[in-house]
């Protein structure tokens, strides 16, 4: 077919209509994308616990409705950064740190790796006081949102102490972590002996009776978190796995329970296909639980 300069025109009038209809739905696109897209602001930032400096990263979204400090488990723990990303995702603002002696963080790391007991309550202690000091700097941004304490394993002891008598907790997360003392956590983990199918060859009878009456392998004074959680009245979630060998979550529960039947907003979740390990698998329904919570427990304390 012979282009003529009428065809031309006609071409070009409807290319030229094309480009501007495709040029206004990308800018629809855009805005809408800017409008979903909350980008989340990082600031390293240095508080002094006990004479020591600790370094950590606060994750800070747009509109956070809550704000947390996460609280390591045992072991010489960096700040937990892809945890702290996703919850900042998700609306909460977070405080991660490196664990004293670890990282950036000055002091001396306590475990058995360099010889020294990382359980006796001289240790937890210490730990509570370090996490207490960064939850009093997440305080300096958290702008009067509700503010909690978020943990894995060893956090349940360090946790409760770190909230006792301090009114400003809100709430408490924790996974896989224990309510029994340090001294019956080791009897527990003696016996289990890192036996991933312990629970196919034992019973609960079992495990209960080394949990009471197996010897100590070591001597110290013993953390009973139980003793702190009496104290405190904010709402809590525990997260077990059931096929946890690090403890023995069923004595938990029945022990989150007597603190239930005397008022205490405690809550617990067992899931039957995980063990010690609730947070960091592939299943993320621990996780999903936990964030819901927290924002339903933000909802209704905006609102008292």
């Amino acid at each position: 077919m012979r282009l003529t300069k009428e065809n031309q025109f006609a071409n070009g009038a409807y290319f030229t209509k094309f480009i501007f209809l495709l040029l206004v739905q990308l800018i629809f696109i855009c805005k809408g994308f800017a409008q979903s897209y909350s980008p989340i602001l990082e600031k390293d930032v240095v508080f002094k616990s006990e004479g020591v400096n600790i370094a950590g990263t606060i994750y800070k979204p747009q509109n956070a409705y809550a704000s947390v400090v996460i609280v390591h488990g045992s072991g010489q723990e960096k700040r937990m950064t892809e945890f702290a990303e996703l919850l900042a995702k998700n609306g909460i603002l977070v405080l991660t740190y490196d664990k004293r002696g670890v990282g950036k963080s000055g002091g001396m790391y306590a475990g058995p790796e360099v010889g020294t007991n990382n359980v006796d309550s001289l240790t937890i202690n210490l730990l509570a006081k370090d996490a207490r000091a960064a939850f009093n700097k997440l305080k300096q941004y958290s702008s009067g949102i509700p503010m909690g304490l978020l943990g894995f394993s060893q956090a349940g002891w360090i946790i409760p102490i770190a909230a006792n008598n301090n009114p400003d907790v809100n709430f408490m997360v924790l996974f896989s972590c224990p309510t029994i003392t340090s001294l019956e956590q080791l009897r527990f983990q003696f016996y289990t002996n890192g036996n991933t199918n312990f629970w196919f060859n034992h019973s609960e009878e079992e495990a209960r009776y080394h949990v009471q009456n197996d010897t100590d392998r070591y001597q110290f004074i013993s953390i009973d978190p139980k003793f702190f959680l009496r104290n405190i009245s904010v709402p809590s979630l525990w997260l077990f796995g059931e096929n946890d060998i690090q403890i023995p979550v069923k004595i938990c529960i029945e022990q989150i329970n007597v603190l239930k039947s005397k008022g205490k907003p405690f809550e617990y979740t067992l899931f039957s296909n995980l063990g010690h390990n609730t947070a960091f698998t592939n299943d993320r329904l621990p996780i999903e639980i936990a964030i819901h919570w927290m924002k339903a427990k933000a909802k209704k304390s905006n609102h008292n």
